[in-house]
């Protein structure tokens, strides 16, 4: 019987849902795991990934489906929500199911946008414990990315304050590292704003190298990043190995391997590696591996989560971060080209009230009523942000793939503007499905289960949007006309000159181009709603992530560490001091 999210707040629901919760041994029993592949941890735990993956390599594969959205609104759009309900919906008509998501980052958990479980009756569960830390895979990256600038500033130190033999009594080489050409900064898992930009070693010359420095979100660390498309412990200890951590006075890239940290940072990481097990609120198996964030960093579930699913399940649900000008994008070219898995679906997740603030509805404000716009029926609103749907529709069948758009659906909807965005997405050949995951769960996502399910038996020709020996800058001026829907590309002097070394360095051929660009727009602009005419992307570095072997480019003024806001979420999280119950998350 589904719970009355309309009554009940999604950590009230997540907290009598656990009390049906399966055990993760009931789970992995329904799997047909072996017992060693099940790693405890309290009430959920990780699996083996190596075993798994070696008792069942000779099984095919499922079908692989992704999850995507349009642009992000305030509204908000509901694709996590989505992802579980379409795992709920499929598990009502009798498949085996599971699928992968992100874990959430304490950044925007204790901000603005929540915990990124889903919602209502389609939500993995158990909430807290997803919540806050999990089986610690963040904290993991956190610390290996400190330890890694641990290891860097206290080397500057020590080369700064001893000569050549003094250094070589001590087992060092002189790194020569150059204290402006720093690639790296700290982390964190929080929105700090006042860490962007910071001085570090004041005082004398035991108290460190005095140098600028900055904190960045942990989730847009290279390491996670690496953690996403790792394919085993070995090949995440080589990429640890071969991160750019700054350059010596010769410019020549200095590494963690020349630090003689990588060891020890894998060591953080090497739990990391095998994806930790939840369970939606009806009770199927849902994996939690690698980070959030596709506008600053990749915004995908582990390649290795998505490889353990395929072979678990029928069918496997993976999810991309943001709208599908960014998180698919990325999917489609860089995760599938790595992984050398291609989907068979991909669902593109909207709401009317969404689509009507990309038609030039008013401003919302978080704490205050939504204008009456956004929940009494305007054809007239709905039908110009239409459009924004439209283009994501297109972006995704340049892949192969013939969409499904999920609506997802609120009470406040009426038939004709159901009727309006089913007849447009139609005519752009998408297949269309209206939900009612949130309020009725498994039961109100059926026609969503059974579009996919017809999607998923249709012959897809998968092609990449690009060539990989294709140059740097033609790349990305492809993403941006045929992604974006920019008119062309403004390259900043200092960027473009970067891109031509790059594009004539034989070490960065086959680099993958993974953009950095804000989700709350199509442009690099986040107040152009809708699907914006007439501009140019402007390019104004590149960052090199070479463990990840990742080009990328960075557009606007977007930061690697987002700011907390005035209202954030934390002013509502508390503690049952009785019971020792979180509530307030969401």
């Amino acid at each position: 019987m589904p719970y009355d999210p309309t009554k009940m707040a999604d950590w009230e629901i997540s907290e009598a849902a656990e009390k049906n919760m399966k055990s993760i041994w009931q789970l992995g029993d329904e799997l047909g795991l072996e017992k060693d592949e099940v790693i405890p941890y309290g009430k959920i735990g990780r699996l083996d990934y190596l075993k798994i993956m070696e008792r069942l390599k000779d099984k095919p594969d499922g079908k692989y489906i992704e999850v995507t959205a349009i642009t992000p609104t305030p509204l908000g759009e509901g694709k996590t929500t989505t992802s579980m309900g379409l795992i709920e919906g499929l598990g009502k008509r009798g498949k085996i199911v599971g699928g992968a998501i992100r874990q959430p980052s304490g950044g925007p958990t204790f901000n603005i946008k929540g915990s990124a479980a889903g919602g209502g009756n389609a939500q993995a569960i158990p909430l807290t414990e997803f919540s806050l830390g999990l089986t610690g895979d963040i904290n993991n990256v956190v610390n290996a990315h400190n330890l890694c600038m641990v290891a860097l500033t206290s080397r500057m130190q020590h080369e700064r304050n001893y000569d050549d033999e003094a250094l070589a009594k001590r087992g060092l080489r002189r790194l020569d590292v150059d204290s402006k050409n720093v690639q790296m900064g700290w982390v964190m898992d929080f929105c700090a704003q006042t860490l962007r930009r910071i001085i570090i070693g004041l005082g004398g010359k035991m108290d460190g190298f005095t140098m600028e420095s900055r904190f960045d979100i942990a989730v847009s660390s290279e390491i996670m990043a690496i953690l996403s498309i790792a394919k085993d412990l070995k090949d995440l200890r080589e990429r640890i190995g071969k991160i750019t951590v700054a350059y010596d006075k010769k410019g020549r890239p200095i590494t963690p391997e020349d630090l003689e940290v990588a060891g020890a940072m894998t060591a953080f990481m090497r739990e990391s590696i095998n994806p930790t097990l939840l369970q939606t609120i009806e009770g199927q198996p849902v994996m939690v591996h690698a980070g959030p964030f596709a506008n600053i960093a990749i915004g995908q579930s582990s390649i290795i989560a998505d490889k353990m699913g395929l072979k678990m399940f029928d069918y496997h649900v993976t999810e991309s971060g943001f709208a599908a000008d960014i998180g698919f994008e990325k999917f489609w070219n860089v995760k599938c080209r790595i992984s050398g898995l291609h989907p068979n679906v991909s669902v593109v997740t909207a709401t009317v009230r969404a689509l009507k603030m990309h038609g030039g509805g008013p401003k919302v404000t978080p704490g205050l009523p939504i204008p009456q716009e956004y929940t009494k029926e305007n054809l007239q609103l709905l039908e110009k942000g239409i459009e924004n749907l439209l283009h994501h529709i297109r972006t995704i069948k340049m892949s192969g793939m013939k969409p499904v758009v999920c609506i997802n659906s609120f009470s406040t909807d009426t038939k004709d503007e159901i009727a309006l965005i089913r007849r447009y997405a139609e005519a752009e050949g998408a297949r269309v499905a209206v939900s009612e995951h949130w309020l009725k769960g498994g039961e109100g996502a059926l026609e969503l289960a059974d579009a996919v399910i017809d999607a998923c038996e249709e012959k897809v020709e998968f092609q990449y949007l690009y060539p990989l020996e294709m140059p740097l800058r033609k790349r990305v001026e492809i993403i941006a006309k045929n992604v974006y829907g920019a008119d062309g590309v403004l390259w900043i002097p200092e960027a473009e000159e970067k891109a031509k070394k790059l594009e004539t360095d034989p070490e960065f051929k086959n680099y993958y181009t993974m953009m950095v660009k804000t989700h709350l727009s199509l442009s690099h602009v986040p107040e152009w709603k809708g699907v914006p005419k007439g501009w140019t992307l402007p390019i104004r570095d590149i960052l090199i992530f070479s463990g990840a072997r990742f080009l990328c480019p960075m557009t606007g003024t977007i930061s690697l560490m987002p700011g907390t806001s005035s209202d954030p979420a934390f002013r509502r999280i508390d503690v049952d001091t009785t019971t020792g119950r979180v509530k307030g998350l969401f």
